[in-house]
């Protein structure tokens, strides 16, 4: 399970950590499971996420794509939560390497850099099929602003987080959880039941901490299941890893607008220089992308107009139909 390899992915001593994942999860005891739960939340919090400085307006990208090697205990899971990835960025980076067993040694592609989406740079936004968050703090008097990124969970094809603007209406400590009667019919038809409220708790799947939204229903929240983190796996909700998600309730103010934009093919600028980044289009627009190249071309043709550049449209072809979310220069 990615819990016990991540596990021994943090700071402790391996002995000491296999001690208690050995009592966790051969004598099952609840303590044992819960301290090991403290100890993997300890030090995933220690962990900084994504933070960068924003860039000057007309400079668009953040980050360095980053490289290490995977241990004998690593899943791809695993070193994605160390680095604030999510679990389809890494693999879409990482075409080649198996995301159970990557091995001792693998070479392992970090996905760390991004264009910004074309949108404001202020408050919260969501690129679906990125499935990652941009926060763009107020900066403090005298400092530069920065930008921090989050991987997220979003809905899936039959539940999909609606797009749009809207604003953080409350933050919520402990939430309780009340599914809707449309998520318990779902529930009851894979055989299973829900109870009409779930407490807060280590099994709540919402986590410690909840953003609510100004539509109705919508939370960004934690998880109770952090390996589902980059996977379209919700009911439309947005779900962060628990430190994450600790992070944003602790920095976001109520108030704070939020947008959800669509956005497969970016274009930034850099140093003069055109970057392209290519997402797996959302799996309702797929047939659509990928009949022809017209979207991605249309976004680069959007990106010039106002500032004509050289394109090379073989690696714009190339990025497009690899789709591995990562930037590459198309310009000389």
């Amino acid at each position: 399970m990615p819990i016990l390899h991540y596990a021994n992915r943090l700071a402790y001593p391996d002995a000491y950590m296999e001690k208690y994942r050995m009592n966790a999860f051969q004598n099952g005891t609840r303590g044992a499971r819960l301290l090991l739960g403290l100890l993997m939340t300890f030090s995933a919090g220690a962990a900084s996420a994504q933070t960068y400085q924003l860039p000057p307006t007309g400079d668009d990208l953040v980050g360095q794509v980053k490289v290490v090697k995977a241990r004998h205990r690593d899943t791809l899971s695993d070193i994605a939560r160390m680095f604030h990835l999510g679990y389809e960025e890494i693999v879409r980076a990482n075409p080649r390497v198996d995301p159970w067993l990557p091995g001792a040694g693998t070479r392992v592609i970090l996905p760390t850099q991004h264009i910004l989406p074309d949108a404001p740079r202020e408050g919260l936004v969501l690129n679906l099929p990125e499935m990652r968050l941009y926060y763009f703090p107020k900066p403090s008097r005298g400092k530069p602003p920065t930008v921090v990124t989050f991987p997220v969970s979003i809905g899936r094809m039959d539940w999909a987080t609606p797009l749009g603007l809207t604003r953080v209406t409350a933050k919520i400590t402990n939430p309780a959880w009340y599914p809707p009667a449309s998520i318990r019919a779902e529930h009851e038809q894979e055989g299973r039941s829900l109870p009409l409220e779930v407490p807060a708790g280590p099994d709540n799947p919402l986590g410690q901490y909840a953003l609510q939204l100004g539509r109705p229903g919508y939370l960004i929240h934690g998880t109770d299941r952090p390996y589902g983190v980059g996977m379209r796996v919700t009911h439309g909700c947005i779900r962060l890893y628990p430190e994450d998600i600790q992070r944003l309730f602790d920095e976001v103010p109520v108030g704070t607008p939020v947008r959800i934009v669509n956005q497969p093919y970016k274009t930034g600028w850099h140093g003069g220089v055109l970057y392209f980044e290519a997402q797996s289009p959302l799996e309702e627009n797929l047939a659509e992308a990928t009949s022809d190249l017209t979207p991605a071309v249309r976004a680069i043709v959007n990106a010039t107009r106002q500032r004509p550049a050289r394109v090379d449209w073989n690696r714009v072809t190339r990025a497009a139909i690899e789709l591995r979310g990562i930037p590459i220069m198309v310009s000389e």
